[in-house]
């Protein structure tokens, strides 16, 4: 797993997975230290499993919270089918994306 930040924006690489949660965790909750308003990019990422989207979840709400903003980009089609079975789409925000013509 790969983090880079730019900007407000958390981009991940690789597959966020129970295995890096951690990682990507601490990397989150510090980046939301320093943005307020901030967006993890998924668009890098192959694999995400419940276990990450429950992380992000609970940063989320905690964000929500702190009267901070969280919110996700670049979700795969398999990841918003994750996010609707399990529910956490009501906690995390994801942007829309732009219909491509």
């Amino acid at each position: 797993m790969e983090i880079e930040a730019d900007g407000s924006t958390l981009r991940l690489h690789g597959d966020c997975v129970a295995q890096t949660t951690e990682v990507v965790r601490e990397a989150l909750y510090a980046h939301l230290e320093e943005h307020p308003r901030a967006t993890v990019d998924l668009a890098d990422v192959e694999v995400v499993d419940l276990t990450s989207l429950r992380m992000i979840a609970a940063a989320s709400r905690r964000a929500h919270l702190e009267g901070r903003r969280l919110a996700l980009r670049g979700c795969r089609p398999s990841v918003r089918r994750l996010l609707a079975v399990s529910r956490l789409n009501r906690v995390v925000e994801v942007e829309r994306q732009p219909v491509s013509a």
